[in-house]
């Protein structure tokens, strides 16, 4: 379970105002003492996360927020930083504290969750110090089911990780990686360059979820090094697809057969935690750079630059020479990410494999919004080295949109 990538995993957020005992909850969910309790408001200043099991529904990481009536200039900071959890939560617990007056804070809350169709479970906390009078009057103001609970005796606890199982999304779970395009029994050629770049002693994370998609569906896959696929493929049955790192795009696409497929794994996980094809439409607006303009490269996650680092260094240098002259680069890394993106021609983002798919989505979403084309590093690249309608060939819908005329 520790093991399972943070992004793989159900996203429980927990909202509620001061003091009303999310963290508490967190506590008597996980069994462990993994979130500060104190009886102070405003404990809780930003966002927490913290991954552990819940069966059946497995691996999910839950999210204590700040209070969300907090007060004063700091607090209405913090307020915003539990609002921007909504766009990465699957599933909401709203909890109520029977010594506050629930009212505006709450509703507005439920509103916002029922506007992105979020579902949630409302539950009163502190039990153990009365308050079951109250549930018929909160059950009209809230207007669903309220379950009491108390995080101090455990009393209602698994009674509330029920309700969450009924609670979640029913398609929680992520598309396949592959699986689809590879069936049991057929195999898969995963390219995997081993350089500088490669980190000491693993694969990076794609690599290994897309080989474990293919063993989960009894799928064969068949790792080797950019310079070895061509002597591979010469050794083995025609394989149903043959799966690169970007970088080694055009090595790759030379190596193997016309009438096999080919295709890179972040062009995969911009299917697998995004929308392939709006992201085909943002390759799609790179045509029209022009020098001078300003580009967002995003990447979820913060790691060690090496000196040729695809986002900082390679990314830039290929758009450039594309382009034919300079232009304004921005660098957001992590969960950072600019709410105003209407001033960038085009936003460039990485395969999002340390994000859900929710949030990978709000990002699409964002961009969508404010009109600005955005593309992931995969399709960039392929578009760049001119093999994308190629890499396409095993999404249909994504190939009919490169070939459509703007």
């Amino acid at each position: 379970m520790d093991t399972t990538p943070r992004g793989n995993r159900l996203h429980i957020a927990i909202f509620g105002r001061r003091n009303a005992g999310k963290s508490s909850l967190i506590n008597a969910l996980t069994n462990q003492e993994l979130a500060v309790v104190s009886s102070v408001p405003g404990t809780t200043t930003d966002p927490v996360l913290k991954s552990m099991e819940i069966l059946p529904l497995g691996p999910v990481v839950l999210i204590d927020t700040a209070g969300i009536d907090d007060v004063g200039e700091l607090g209405a900071l913090r307020v915003k930083k539990t609002m921007e959890v909504l766009r990465r939560t699957d599933l909401a617990i709203l909890v109520l504290d029977p010594g506050a007056c629930v009212g505006t804070y709450e509703v507005e809350l439920l509103k916002r969750l029922k506007e992105q169709n979020l579902p949630v479970v409302v539950v009163l906390n502190k039990i153990d110090q009365g308050g079951r009078e109250l549930l018929p009057d909160l059950e009209k103001i809230v207007g669903q089911r309220v379950l009491p609970v108390s995080a101090l005796t455990r009393q209602g606890i698994e009674e509330l990780k029920g309700e969450l199982i009924k609670a979640a999304p029913a398609d929680f779970e992520e598309p396949y990686i592959v699986a689809d395009l590879v069936g049991p029994g057929e195999m898969a050629v995963l390219v995997v360059p081993i350089d500088k770049a490669a980190p000491k002693g693993r694969l990076i994370l794609p690599q290994v979820q897309t080989l474990r998609d293919l063993l989960d569906h009894d799928a064969m896959g068949l790792v080797v090094k950019e310079r070895e696929l061509k002597l591979a493929l010469t050794k083995i049955p025609p394989p149903k697809i043959v799966i690169t790192d970007s970088q080694a795009f055009l090595k790759v696409a030379a190596d193997t057969p016309p009438d096999i497929w080919m295709t890179s794994f972040s062009i995969l996980f911009a299917r697998y935690k995004g929308d392939l094809v709006e992201l085909v439409r943002g390759a799609k607006a790179v045509k029209n750079l022009r020098p001078g303009d300003r580009v967002l490269i995003a990447e979820a996650c913060t790691h060690h630059r090496q000196a040729d680092d695809i986002g900082k260094v390679q990314i830039p240098r290929w758009l450039r020479q594309y382009v034919g002259g300079e232009l304004q680069f921005s660098w957001y890394s992590g969960t950072g990410y600019p709410e105003d993106v209407a001033s960038y021609k085009v936003i460039i983002h990485c395969g999002g494999c340390m994000i859900n798919r929710r949030e990978m989505l709000y990002r699409i979403q964002l961009a969508k919004e404010a009109g600005v084309p955005i593309v992931n590093y995969g399709v960039l690249l392929a578009f760049i080295h001119g093999v994308l309608e190629r890499a396409l060939e095993p999404f249909p819908l994504a190939l009919m949109e490169w070939r459509e005329e703007e």
